[in-house]
């Protein structure tokens, strides 16, 4: 019984070993033997983990690029929101000179959320800082609301650019 391959081509492994059981000594294997095959499969293999690697420590790199890059586009609105404020107080001031309380209030919770934006920005990775800034706006929000409330009585004020530039 005598198996045949064509010319040229590699005999795999069931064809090796029936040549060997069948006693038939002429397949041609161009010179690759089993443990060269071998050796090339685990070559390609381990170059298949270094670019899964690669693709892995390429992802990483992306997503940290991206989470900075949306804290900094949060950061350059709160501090828009923030740069904007001292334009309110003074235009409120001039409409409601009996509600001072209410202006130093802004004042101070608009140089609060100022302060702990300065400090998330220097380290957007510190939950600490985030959250002291997060309390910090709230708190903005709380007096901006109570602003708003009381400039509801000014109807001047209430179409002041300014101010709706705020709201």
């Amino acid at each position: 019984m005598t198996v045949v391959v064509a010319e040229g081509t590699e005999p795999i492994r069931f064809l090796v070993w029936y040549r060997h059981a069948a006693g038939v000594r002429n397949i041609p294997t161009m010179g690759i033997g089993i443990g060269m095959v071998g050796f090339v499969v685990v070559i390609g293999l381990i170059a298949l983990i270094g670019l899964f690697a690669m693709g892995v420590y390429n992802g990483l790199v992306k997503l940290r690029n991206v989470y900075k890059n949306s804290f900094s586009q949060i950061d350059v609105q709160l501090k828009r929101r923030h740069d904007l404020i001292p334009n309110l107080v003074e235009t409120a001031k001039a409409y409601m000179a009996h509600e001072s309380g209410t202006l130093e209030a802004v004042i101070a919770a608009r140089n609060g959320a100022e302060s702990a934006r300065q400090a998330a920005a220097a380290n957007p990775g510190d939950p600490a800082a985030l959250q002291k800034l997060g309390k910090a706006e709230a708190g903005l929000g709380g007096v901006l609301g109570r602003l708003f409330a009381v400039a509801e009585a000014y109807p001047d004020l209430k179409a002041n650019q300014n101010l709706l530039a705020v709201q």
